[in-house]
């Protein structure tokens, strides 16, 4: 299963300096709005140490993350007032309409050398401008199909006319400025809002983008710390106690980031990156917790597969069955599947990291098809192709 997230946010918000922390890709960045529609992609490594502990236990001849592509669209809010009304042009939404989830770069940092274009560091007014935009864009589409579909439904035929009142259900809904995440549709609801790619409706991701001084301190505030300050009334980190608000409000996760000092702290050796990190109290880059905030928003876990030919993660949508799991590898798998071997990874370090030991203490087990794989999961699947 690929994964795609597509970044999105104002001009000199910082998102295509995010994207280069995230993929190490080195795409040019203006220090002034752009209007071009070209997109900046690149396929990156899911963090997972996971996948390093099982190398060193097991000695593959190869280990084997997953993956998550991203890409980088031009800043939005710069649209012309016929653009507003129409929204987002069709080969700039080609390069997010396919995206499976939204990263959305709020500027909360000031930078006189680059001024924000709305004359003022406000992440809140930033972020309904940009849904605004996006549903406007949603509207547009919307309304091509209610036009379609009008024309159908004077066939008589009951199920264009159960089509366009749902149409004309979801047009009201976001001329209220609600995304259409947040419209109750049925399943066959559901597969007309697969066919429209809408954009208010793909799972959101928010990333406060701080300066490098206030990135220790926005980290310990997300993750409730017991020693996470107070935000001074109109400072930067009050910016991202906001946003924070907004994003429980809205079911999205929020993820600090200091997206000039990441992406310079990505040219440099690991060993140093990781003890510049540590000297700011930090210990990740915010850049990967994007990367897994992204993979989790989607609601996928991995589970793992080990031994000397190869140790790898395989993405499934949590509540997968060990079945669909076993298709993920192969077809076959899933068509002949007998039962799955299972240790949680937890328990075999817990062994010491030997499965003989894990076995004698009553922690592999063996599943059957009815059984819900759990992120972590070491999974060996038994199967008969002949079945």
């Amino acid at each position: 299963m690929s994964l795609t997230v597509g970044i999105i946010g104002l001009p000199l918000s910082g998102k295509t300096t995010l994207f280069n922390a995230l993929t190490r890709a080195g795409a040019q960045i203006s220090g002034y709005p752009t209007s071009t529609v070209q997109a900046n992609r690149a396929v990156v490594q899911v963090p997972d140490e996971r996948l390093d502990r099982l190398a060193e236990i097991f000695h593959p001849r190869k280990v084997v993350p997953t993956t998550v592509e991203f890409v980088d669209v031009a800043g939005l809010g710069q649209a012309t007032e016929h653009e507003r009304r129409e929204g987002l042009s069709a080969e700039f939404i080609g390069h997010i309409r396919n995206a499976d989830a939204l990263a959305v770069v709020l500027r909360c940092f000031d930078n006189p050398q680059a001024p924000h274009p709305g004359g003022s560091v406000n992440p809140l007014r930033d972020l309904d401008d940009l849904m605004a935009e996006l549903a406007i864009t949603d509207l547009a589409t919307v309304d091509k199909r209610i036009e379609t579909t009008a024309r159908k439904a004077k066939s008589g035929d009951k199920k264009f006319a159960e089509e366009l009142e749902f149409l004309k259900r979801l047009r009201d809904h976001i001329n209220e400025g609600r995304p259409a995440s947040e419209l109750t549709f049925n399943s066959l609801d559901e597969v007309i809002l697969r066919e429209l790619f809408l954009l208010t409706i793909k799972p959101r991701l928010y990333v406060a983008n701080v300066g490098e001084d206030t990135l220790a301190a926005a980290a310990a505030l997300l993750a409730d710390t017991p020693d996470a300050p107070t935000p001074a009334a109109g400072s930067e980190l009050a910016q991202v106690a906001a946003l924070r608000e907004r994003a429980q409000a809205d079911g999205a996760e929020l993820v600090a980031v200091s997206a000039r000092l990441e992406a310079e702290l990505g040219e440099l050796p690991a060993a140093d990156a990781a003890e510049y990190l540590s000297a700011l109290g930090l210990p990740t880059l915010g850049a990967d917790l994007v990367i897994q905030v992204g993979y989790t928003t989607l609601n996928l876990i991995s589970f793992l597969t080990a031994g000397e030919d190869e140790v790898r993660a395989w993405t499934v949508t949590r509540g997968s069955k060990a079945p669909t799991a076993a298709g993920k590898i192969h077809t076959d798998f899933e068509k002949g599947f007998i039962r799955a071997e299972v240790i949680s990874y937890d328990d075999l370090i817990a062994a010491g990291g030997s499965m003989k030991t894990a076995r004698e203490h009553g922690h592999v087990r063996l599943e059957g098809k009815d059984y819900i794989v759990r992120d972590g999961d070491i999974i060996e699947f038994r199967f008969n192709v002949s079945k």
